[in-house]
């Protein structure tokens, strides 16, 4: 707590105070923030069990586009993104079915190490999706992380755009206003929106690479 009050403003520490209690850290920073998978690089290859119990791995969508989601359910960053009204038609469900209608498959990853209190088992996060009515998500537990190292995935939420040639498009964020304020998605460009947007319609991404905001990954 004490970087919090050496390097934020007091105004900025007492708005953010619940979330830092609550372990949902905004990552601020400048350049590259990515450890691993930057854009233009080979996605990491990854095998997975979804929440039903069956297998699938990267491979399995290879000449696809796929898209990756670092999500958890406790998290506030997380809420902001999926329960923007009433629970349901938030701003990660539309963005997952402009995928779904591009025909893009969209995994869903929650890193959370098994032994920490916002642990989810498959069933509570097969509920979770379901009462959130999300779109076309193959929906995964990577509780030993993995697959979150390998692609550096600091925070939830967290997105990753693979193009069929197995190669990473985009890393970031959502959007971009890094606040937990549902209010503020009206205001912000989805950066998962556009880059799959521009990517899929053969042009280049204007924002390839952005800095991820939210929670930490709970390794």
């Amino acid at each position: 707590m004490q970087f919090f009050r050496k390097c934020i403003p007091s105004w900025a520490l007492a708005q953010f105070a619940p979330l830092i209690a609550l372990g949902a850290i905004v990552l601020f920073g400048g350049g590259s923030a990515l450890a691993a998978a930057p854009p233009g690089s080979p996605a990491p290859v990854f095998s997975l069990t979804d929440v039903s119990g069956k297998a699938f791995s990267l491979k399995d969508f290879s000449g696809r586009w796929v898209a990756l989601e670092w999500v958890n359910p406790e998290c506030p960053f997380v809420k902001k993104h999926y329960q923007s009204k009433h629970y349901q038609s938030g701003n990660m469900q539309s963005t997952q079915k402009q995928a779904a209608d591009s025909k893009v498959v969209w995994m869903q990853i929650n890193s959370t190490n098994a032994n920490h209190s916002e642990y989810k088992s498959p069933k509570e996060m097969a509920a979770w999706n379901t009462e959130m009515k999300t779109v076309g998500v193959i929906a995964a537990l990577d509780s030993d992380g993995k697959v979150g190292r390998a692609y550096g995935a600091k925070t939830t939420p967290q997105m990753v755009l693979i193009n069929p040639q197995g190669v990473v498009v985009y890393h970031g964020a959502i959007d971009s206003v890094r606040s937990a304020n549902v209010a503020d998605i009206a205001r912000a460009t989805n950066y998962m929106k556009q880059a799959m947007t521009e990517a899929l319609s053969g042009k280049p991404v204007t924002v390839a690479e952005s800095v991820p905001y939210g929670c930490t990954v709970k390794y």
